[in-house]
Order: structure tokens, then sequence, then C-alpha cells
């Protein structure tokens, strides 16, 4: 599979946005899928994460209550709407799949990778 994000832009605090991640592949329907960013001079973070049968959602605290995580495997899309946005939000956001395990925060566990897209919360 292969993953493909767009949606990033610039904003002021409190608006919103929605990321896509739109992936390619026969298998999309099997992998659980999840968002993480990485602001410059920081480590890359879990934001939430969607899995492929429950469809189950984690989500980080930092963004509980205002980011929901969504997926159509037939549309092979997974989204993220973003509410509230903070300047803290602030990031290059990526969305990752893996085929194996539970939703993990551990980026070294996910095994595909999107190119990022950069949000950018003005105050």
């Amino acid at each position: 599979v292969q993953l493909q994000a767009s949606g990033g832009g610039l904003v002021q605090a409190g608006d919103s946005l929605r990321l896509s991640c739109a992936a390619s592949g026969h298998t999309f329907s099997r992998y659980t899928v999840g968002w993480f960013r990485q602001a410059p001079g920081k480590e890359r973070e879990f934001v939430a994460g969607i899995s492929w049968r429950l469809r189950k959602t984690v989500y980080s605290d930092s963004v509980e209550d205002r980011f929901t995580i969504s997926r159509d495997n037939a549309r092979k899309t997974v989204w993220m709407q973003m509410n509230s946005l903070k300047p803290e939000d602030t990031a290059t956001y990526y969305c990752a799949a893996k085929a194996v395990g539970l939703i993990s925060n551990m980026s070294t566990e996910w095994e595909v990778w999107g190119q990022g897209t950069q949000v950018t919360v003005s105050s």
C-alpha cells in the first residue's frame, strides 16, 4: 500500500482543517492507519489512529475532543478533521499504516508512510 497525505494549510487559531490520506493498493482495508506530526526541532509524535476492522479510534491527549479520525475503505481514504486548532498544532502531518498489531504511538511500529502535509496555525 502507498499513502498520500493532503489538506494542510495556513489557518488562524480556532479554525478547522481536514486532512486526507489516500491509499493505493488492494489491501488497504486490512491496514490500521494513523496520523503523526512533527514540529521543527521536535520528535515525531502520534496524533490519532483508526483500526481496520472495528474502526476503533485512539487519540493523543493533546488532540482528544478536537480531532476526529475516520475512514472509508471503499474509497481507500482516511480523514482527520481538526477543529479548534491551536498554534501548538503547527507541524508537518504524516499518515502511516500498519498491517499487523494494534494502534501504536511508536512511529517505529508503523510500516508505511506517506509524504507530509504542512499545517500552520497562526495566533
